[in-house]
């Protein structure tokens, strides 16, 4: 049985990119695709659709707002270029919740969880409650390939990850490794609520930071920079003013 597919996204390249997808994907129909939340909730008032890859930032309804607004929503993917969401997008009981841009293997990922709670539904189960991602002090593993075996890392461990071009380096307390994969693409695999992207070519684990200054922050008394894009958030999350930020550094 197909599951019935929606694509709600303000903005075409996203839009583009999840088609691509979709389209490879045996047991994905995709009904039709929105750029606003208003034409996709006439559209759900009008036919029965399984899924929904729903952008929360969009002009006039939300993507939250959306699903708020629907007695029975589907199952819903939540896609966005903002981190801060993903909290709100799993109170909502959101399937996943994917980072612009989204790789692929991350898109498989989130559909594998579609396909087994659209199998509960088909057999009339409850479906069961969707976990938000997980804390920083729970265990979270990611899997790395390294000198052509998968290293299994335990999220904990990491001190902080840098990018090398194509490759990225992951310093952690057991050692320091080399693998060929985006930064990008890593970022999407670790727990939101314990990593922060600081500078187009750095992640720290919020927990490992000691201290701030507006220009870089210290992990293990090693300075990791923060880039210009990156100073609100950075000030945001370690402001002085916080009692639970780490030492403003003069």
């Amino acid at each position: 049985m197909s599951i019935r597919t929606l694509i709600v996204d303000d903005e075409p390249h996203a839009v583009e990119v999840i088609k691509k997808y979709v389209a490879q994907i045996p047991g994905l129909e995709l009904l039709a695709t929105f750029s606003n939340a208003i034409q996709a909730f006439q559209e759900l008032k009008k036919n029965n659709v399984d899924l929904i890859f729903l952008d929360i930032s969009m002009p006039g309804l939300s993507g939250t707002d959306l699903v708020r607004s629907l007695q029975k929503p589907p199952l819903v993917i939540f896609t966005t270029a903002y981190q801060e969401y993903a909290v709100e997008g799993f109170e909502l009981n959101a399937v996943d919740y994917l980072l612009k841009p989204i790789p692929f293997d991350r898109f498989l990922r989130a559909v594998d969880k579609v396909m087994s709670l659209h199998q509960l539904q088909a057999a009339g189960q409850p479906l069961p409650e969707i976990p938000a991602p997980a804390a920083a002090s729970q265990p979270f593993y990611i899997y790395m390939r390294i000198d052509r075996q998968l290293i299994k890392l335990d999220t904990d461990e990491i001190l902080w990850i840098e990018s090398l071009k194509d490759y990225i380096k992951v310093v952690s307390k057991k050692g320091t490794y080399l693998t060929k994969q985006k930064i990008s693409s890593v970022e999407n695999l670790l727990p939101i609520r314990a990593f922060l992207r600081v500078h187009r070519s750095f992640i720290v684990p919020l927990n490992k930071v000691k201290g701030y200054n507006p220009n870089y922050l210290v992990v293990e008394n090693t300075r990791i920079p923060i880039g210009r894009n990156y100073k609100q958030a950075c000030l945001e999350k370690f402001n002085p003013a916080n009692q639970n930020a780490p030492v403003f550094i003069g």
